[in-house]
């Protein structure tokens, strides 16, 4: 089992392909290639956190969307989750935050604390001990902090699919982020 990360799919939303410039003729054709790229990295058992903005179109077109989608799948509710909200028998749950713990031999103490919001911060619970945030909302709009231990997680910086938790790892250990305690601040 492999846990996956995603962003900002707006499944049927015609009007994304304008607004974050998506190389997609038509809003059928990306819906398509978003489905194919998922399934392409995710298996039945896997985990995704969805961080937000699943889709914009009716709830039905939705959920024959989700039900084509492998992995159990976690929301982290958006600004535009309303058809998401009323497909949530497809979700294992769905939060406003959420705290996930991964079991990490390289981390502190063995785990990695992530915060999942679908709005970036600039701080969050333990930030300052190596806690990192994912986030989606921006498209990847908003600059990338290379001193902060967040990113944005959306399709629109990952190739229109979801990362896992080794590509997590592979973009925080660019960062250049340093302790407080080791910063002589």
């Amino acid at each position: 089992m492999m846990i996956w990360f995603t962003a900002d799919t707006h499944f049927g939303h015609k009007k994304i392909l304008e607004y974050t410039e998506r190389p997609f003729s038509s809003v059928e054709e990306m819906d398509e290639a978003l489905i194919e790229n998922w399934n392409s990295k995710v298996s039945a058992d896997d985990e995704v956190y969805h961080i937000g903005d699943v889709g914009l179109c009716s709830p039905q077109k939705l959920q024959k969307i989700l039900q084509r989608l492998n992995g159990k799948i976690y929301l982290i509710r958006g600004n535009h989750d309303k058809a998401a909200e009323a497909c949530k028998d497809r979700f294992e749950w769905i939060k406003d935050y959420y705290e996930l713990t991964m079991p990490d031999s390289e981390a502190y103490q063995g785990k990695q604390l992530i915060v999942l919001l679908h709005y970036a911060m600039r701080v969050w619970q333990a930030s300052h001990y190596g806690t990192c945030h994912l986030y989606g909302h921006s498209h990847g709009q908003l600059p990338d902090d290379s001193t902060s231990l967040s990113f944005d997680v959306g399709v629109d910086c990952h190739n229109y699919a979801p990362i896992n938790y080794n590509d997590v790892k592979r973009i925080l250990k660019t960062k250049n982020w340093t302790p407080p305690q080791l910063r002589g601040d």
